[in-house]
């Protein structure tokens, strides 16, 4: 036998068996405390601690086998705690589901799974700390990724989060549609994918050259001169932003390395596409970037050979979302990609574009307080809020004391040395909380990639924190109280109480949204290409999700709004797929509630829309002369007569 071949048979079948990624079953880690009365203990005389080894193992596992049935698998012992608490053992079920059986033994106090547990990571990014020995600030360091308290109330809690997701977020590729990056900061080092440059107008670019794979910021500085006259007149003078690298730093910074600052996703891959330029950028270049980043478009004759799962742009401009941008988020969307975007800064108008388009996350600005920072716009577009850095209570020349902390470049024009930004290079606006949230986005995928756009909006949405209504003032010299946001309309809104539909559903907690995405998402599906009266429709729930570890126990379809036109399921309505025949053109609602193996209910609600059924086709009439005036003749009877003048001119050639 050749046994090198043999070996390649077996891979070949492995291969076939076991799908690409796939995993052993779970190994299930149950702590169990048995009764003082239960039968197993009974003749128990002896301490465990004085027997010895091979006897206490015995007696552990012969209580662990007393619970087999229950269980329904093998059970191993494991260590004792105490005389009656034990660790037990199984394959191919999860601790929970296991401990959910065992728990109603009448054998047992308790059961509990033994899970796992990790050093809450605070990083050791010296920027990351509060600290009062940095010479230019922040004291507060990078308050806003920490757990919320009384002083920093809209902190995101990242480190819960980053305790569920140890990896950062890992394996998931974030877009940010920018300025470009400055490719040599160190917190971006080893971070970045293969980018491209989208800005097709040479004036803008400030490169020399239109779009090409160099995602590199050159700088977006507008001179006194160039703001006066020319294609940027108007633009105003300012200097280089260095925008893409502060977004791209706080949503991914190299984290743990004993430098700089920290990422939020510190895992994630970071796919710079430069988008803007001097004075900013036009719609063509943004969505031929937001195309190219989600794996859909060629720029320049280039591939994207890493489609984004989120796409972060802190950019926008005022007036209602475009068709252009509806068109391109829809496709974005349906591949499976998020879109987050900065609210804007217009001190509390409406929303602006792209935020505002319907798909896309929009994200809002808020104080360390909770409270809408005074910057941030407003409207019911905004999906969540997030810090935007704020420097209240502070007069001209004294630092900032909460600004959000980002990786930059100190050249005022072309590039000079990395640096990060402090108390006085300040970095504040709705700009900076959009990566917060994208970041948070790329946590949640990466631990649940299977999520959809909307699903991810839900989690986002379901996992938000009330925003506070009091504690907030305007400083000593403003004894004005903080007022209620109110809904645009055209004049500024500083600091004000946010509520549910001006800023979105709350404020962002990362932990929360993380574990929000490792919950149950019940799907259903109209597997009909084309509902129509009098044909079947066939449902299906088979994508729904059950909790992380857990496993779909059983469907439950019913019917929430008949329309009229449906009275009941063609067959079972407790099947992971479930029909019904409409009998005319209208809409109907069906209600699917899964359930998992420790009985836990998800639920979803879909309406379908049933089109009429089409007219049958008329009979085909028999050929015949047609009657009546005007010589009209029916199509068969014309078919015959060509066939017959065919017919007579070849007896005429033949003569």
């Amino acid at each position: 036998m050749n046994i090198l071949r043999t070996f390649q048979a077996l891979a070949v079948v492995t291969a076939l068996v076991l799908p690409l990624g796939a995993r052993a079953a779970p190994e299930a880690r149950v702590i169990v405390a048995f009764k003082p009365e239960a039968p197993v203990l009974k003749g128990e005389a002896r301490p465990l601690a004085a027997e010895a080894t091979a006897q206490r193992s015995q007696r552990l596992q012969r209580r662990a086998d007393a619970l087999v049935a229950r269980a329904g698998r093998p059970l191993a012992t494991g260590q004792a705690l105490t005389e009656r608490w034990q660790v037990l053992h199984a394959s191919g079920v999860s601790s929970e589901a296991l401990a959910a059986r065992l728990a109603g033994h009448p054998d047992l106090a308790w059961a509990v799974p033994d899970r796992r547990r990790r050093a809450k990571m605070v990083p050791n990014d010296p920027l990351y700390p509060a600290s009062s020995s940095r010479p230019l600030g922040p004291d507060a360091g990078q308050w806003y990724f920490r757990a919320p308290d009384t002083t920093f109330v809209s902190a995101v809690n990242a480190e819960a989060a980053w305790a569920r997701r140890p990896a950062g977020g890992e394996g998931i590729v974030v877009a940010v549609l920018d300025t470009g990056v400055r490719l040599d900061h160190p917190d971006l080092v080893g971070r970045l994918l293969p980018g491209i440059d989208t800005i097709v107008d040479i004036t803008t670019a400030n490169d020399g050259n239109g779009a090409d794979a160099d995602p590199s910021d050159p700088g977006d500085w507008v001179t006194a001169a160039e703001s006066r006259s020319g294609p940027l007149a108007g633009c105003g003078a300012s200097d280089s932003s260095w925008h893409g690298t502060q977004v791209s730093t706080i949503l991914g910074a190299l984290t743990n390395d004993n430098n700089g600052m920290a990422g939020l996703a510190f895992g994630a891959r970071i796919l710079p596409v430069r988008v803007l330029g001097k004075c900013g950028g036009y719609d063509s270049d943004i969505i031929a970037g937001m195309l190219w980043a989600a794996g859909l478009e060629p720029v320049a004759g280039i591939v994207n050979a890493n489609p984004a799962r989120v796409l972060n742009l802190s950019l926008g401009g005022g007036g209602a979302c475009e068709q252009s941008y509806i068109d391109a988020v829809q496709r974005i969307n349906a591949a499976g990609a998020v879109v987050v975007a900065a609210a804007g800064n217009d001190t509390g108008q409406a929303v602006g574009s792209p935020a505002n388009c319907a798909g896309v996350i929009g994200v809002g600005g808020l104080r360390h307080a909770g409270t809408k920072v005074g910057f941030s716009d407003l409207g019911s577009q905004i999906t969540i809020s997030a810090p935007g850095g704020n420097c209240v209570n502070i007069d001209a020349g004294e630092p900032c004391l909460y600004p959000i902390l980002a990786g930059s470049n100190n050249g005022t024009q072309g590039p000079g040395s990395p640096i990060w930004t402090d108390s006085y290079n300040i970095t504040v606006g709705t700009s900076f909380s959009s990566p917060i949230v994208a970041g948070t986005v790329a946590l949640m995928l990466a631990g649940r990639p299977a999520l959809t756009p909307d699903e991810v909006k839900a989690a986002l949405q379901a996992s938000a924190r009330a925003f506070p209504t009091t504690g907030a003032d305007n400083g000593p010299d403003d004894p004005t109280p903080v007022p209620q946001c109110r809904a645009p309309g055209g004049a500024d809104q500083l600091q004000c109480y946010c509520i549910t539909g001006l800023c979105g559903a709350g404020m962002l907690d990362a932990a929360g949204a993380v574990a929000a995405a490792d919950g149950a998402f019940t799907r259903i599906a109209v597997t009909t290409p084309t509902p129509t009266a009098g044909a079947t429709v066939q449902l299906d729930g088979t994508g729904s999700l059950v909790a992380v570890g857990r496993s779909i126990a059983s469907y439950s379809w019913a019917l929430r709004g008949t329309g009229g036109i449906v009275s009941g399921f063609s067959g079972a309505a407790d099947a992971a797929t479930a029909s019904l025949v409409p009998t005319g053109a209208g809409s109907f609602s069906v209600q699917l509630t899964v359930t998992d193996d420790q009985g836990n209910t998800s639920v979803a609600l879909r309406s379908v829309t049933v089109a009429a059924a089409a007219p049958a086709p008329n009979p085909t009439p028999t050929p015949t002369p047609s009657g009546g005036g005007g010589g009209a003749m029916g199509a068969g009877w014309l078919l015959l007569l060509a066939v017959a003048s065919t017919a007579l001119a070849r007896g005429r050639a033949r003569r």
